[in-house]
């Protein structure tokens, strides 16, 4: 992916008109095209020059594995400098959802993650995490579907890359682009209060998440490092700041680890927490990641959605598809299919 402005000085310094940037662009963000010889609407000359000047994919594909059930596809990707991202593909009977990388690792270390066991490599650019998508559109092609939501929610904390996150949905959401509408991209974080804040401003009705699993700040200072720095009582005072200014749902994002953040005094600290008219809980059960926990029995994950209920919290159980390929929550940790890490 290229950014619209790269482009047009590029076809600037050709000689060539200003329509010839869109059409650039055009090919590459709606046509979902991977080099400039298929641009075949552009003089051969400009896209022999252009190969020379820009690169307009700044991503490999390294390797996709699917999963059984064949509503999801892990691909293995590495940067321009050889750093190593995964991104998913999701698909659904009417969506299609792209599960997006804004790092490769994380900083934030949840020891049930696998993503956070790596640390931190570097940042992801807006052009890496918009060809994440764009990927995605093309595995798309042959059938009748096509993206219809972005979720930044994979390997990295979005807010410790805010700038070009934000970018990256500005890019997505652009209407001479690839057009996608703001309401179907949503931003996870695991906590970063300045972040929320910031969020709360932008103009674009971009949703958000919080990774939330737990509800005391003992038990989350283990499970959320990150917690330490930003406890819950100033996490939740800027998630309810979020919502009276944008007026929008806030979804927070809990999974479940058998025996740890299931009991019932976290049930009951989480309804006081979540007893709000614009709060949603999505709980999801513990993907097998390598790490010392369990994942809970399905009447152990009902009981606790019952208690949650009970509670008055607005509360469902998601599913994580692509377990059996390390493509669902928490399991993203760039290992080839022969189980070799980059």
């Amino acid at each position: 992916m290229i950014e619209r402005s790269v482009i047009d000085r590029a076809i600037v310094d050709l000689g060539e008109p200003p329509f010839r940037g869109r059409q650039v662009y055009e090919a590459l963000t709606r046509g979902l095209a991977t080099d400039f010889a298929a641009m075949t609407t552009l003089p051969r000359r400009v896209r022999e020059e252009l190969a020379l000047r820009l690169r307009p994919v700044s991503l490999e594909e390294v390797e996709t594995r699917r999963s059984r059930r064949g509503d999801a596809q892990k691909t293995l990707f590495v940067t321009a400098d050889g750093h190593p991202v995964e991104a998913v593909l999701m698909t659904h009977a009417r969506r299609a959802t792209v599960c997006v990388s804004s790092q490769v690792g994380c900083a934030v270390g949840c020891p049930f993650c696998a993503s956070g066991r790596l640390g931190l490599r570097r940042d992801l650019t807006a052009e890496e995490m918009v060809d994440q998508v764009l990927a995605g559109a093309r595995a798309l092609r042959s059938t009748a579907k096509h993206v219809t939501n972005v979720v930044v929610m994979g390997m990295g904390e979005p807010f410790q890359n805010y700038d070009q996150t934000l970018r990256a949905c500005r890019l997505l959401n652009d209407p001479d682009g690839f057009a996608l509408g703001a309401r179907a991209i949503s931003v996870s974080t695991a906590g970063v209060v300045p972040g929320i804040e910031r969020f709360a401003g932008e103009p674009l009705q971009l949703n958000l998440a919080v990774s939330l699993h737990a509800a005391t700040d003992a038990l989350r200072d283990t499970l959320v490092p990150l917690n330490r720095r930003y406890p819950l009582d100033a996490l939740f005072a800027a998630c309810e700041s979020y919502v009276a200014r944008t007026r929008r749902k806030l979804l927070f994002e809990y999974v479940v680890l058998a025996g740890v953040n299931d009991t019932a005094g976290q049930a009951a600290a989480l309804a006081v927490r979540l007893r709000r008219p614009l709060y949603h809980l999505n709980l999801i059960a513990y993907n097998q990641s390598g790490a010392r926990f369990a994942r809970p029995a399905r009447d152990a994950l009902e009981a606790f959605r019952s208690r949650l209920t009970a509670g008055g919290v607005k509360c469902t159980v998601r599913r994580s598809p692509g377990d059996d390929i390390e493509a669902a929550c928490g399991q993203l940790a760039l290992r080839r299919s022969t189980g070799t890490a980059q």
